[in-house]
């Protein structure tokens, strides 16, 4: 890993440099990253958000909303003046205030079968914040395809879940094992 970190970087990163499971090393590893984000939404906001400061290099956001009112509340990087705003737009300009050395890829579009191979392959990690079943599915299906490390999440009034996959292990179980033994998102 030739990457060198300049003075800029070891200061705005310095206080994740200094954990000993991250260190030098670890932070060109998060430089160098490329992360997808699926579900610009309560989960998918936070998230873009961390991985943008914690110094990810490339994020992909997929989304096809557009910011209402009733977003405001809870996902945390729009306000009133995105109002009717795609959210991707919107979030973009937010988390290039954040890390303008974050390039920030953004795909104003709803997943499917047809576009999502073209976008899932530019990525190494893919993180679901999409809210219905039939994407969490294909989204799965596409990681254990090309092989992607998937995060999946999903939120229901004060409950949380989360569930991490890696398929470069293909023993790792997926997203429908869980459905098919009786567990519920």
């Amino acid at each position: 890993m030739n990457l060198k970190l300049n003075r800029n970087q070891i200061e705005r990163f310095s206080r994740q440099i200094i954990l000993k499971n991250i260190g030098i090393l670890g932070q060109k590893k998060i430089i160098q990253a490329k992360v997808l984000i699926v579900g610009m939404g309560g989960l998918g906001c936070p998230v873009a958000e961390f991985l943008t400061r914690a110094g990810v290099g490339n994020l992909g956001i997929v989304d096809s909303d557009n910011v209402d009112l009733s977003n405001i509340h809870r996902q945390s990087l729009y306000d009133n003046t995105d109002l009717k705003k795609p959210k991707v737009i919107s979030a973009s300009k937010k988390l290039k205030k954040i890390n303008p050395k974050t390039k920030i890829n953004i795909h104003k579009v709803r997943l499917n079968r047809n576009n999502l191979r073209k976008i899932i392959k530019n990525y190494d990690f893919v993180v679901d914040g999409s809210d219905n079943f039939e994407t969490k599915f294909l989204i799965n299906d596409f990681c254990i395809q090309y092989k992607k490390f998937l995060v999946t999440g999903a939120i229901s009034k004060f409950d949380g879940h989360i569930f991490t996959f890696n398929f470069k292990n293909i023993k790792s179980p997926c997203l429908k094992c869980f459905f098919s033994r009786g567990y519920n998102l």
